[in-house]
């Protein structure tokens, strides 16, 4: 069975934002993932010391297919060099993985099926 991984920003670390909103639709995507025959789960980190660790133990988890970068860390840039150390995290910890990424939450299966 195929599998995803989606990395976003933990909503409920930025001010001003639905966080479960955010989840809400998150969960939509995995569940369209899920009829699909994908296994698809979500690693959240904030920009701080805990991100590194949190990222390394979700992409050694399992050898997964396809690691999706969600748009909100890609588009802030205060986030960018948070978006570089992610990428090379990728490379380093999940070679086999494509990567791949979103444009906002209501694509991520679009993302995803790209790679797969």
């Amino acid at each position: 069975m195929p599998s995803v991984l989606v990395i976003g920003y933990d909503p409920q670390a930025l001010p001003g934002t639905d966080a479960e909103a955010v989840r809400a639709a998150l969960d939509k995507e995995l569940a369209v993932l899920a009829e699909r025959g994908v296994e698809a789960a979500v690693s959240t980190v904030v920009f701080d010391e805990t991100a590194e660790p949190t990222l390394v133990a979700s992409l050694t988890e399992r050898p997964w297919d396809v690691v999706i970068v969600g748009a909100g860390i890609r588009k802030a840039e205060p986030l960018f060099p948070l978006f570089e150390r992610i990428v090379n995290l990728i490379h380093r910890h999940a070679p086999q993985a494509a990567i791949a990424f979103n444009k906002g939450l209501d694509d991520t299966v679009e993302a995803a099926e790209r790679w797969l």
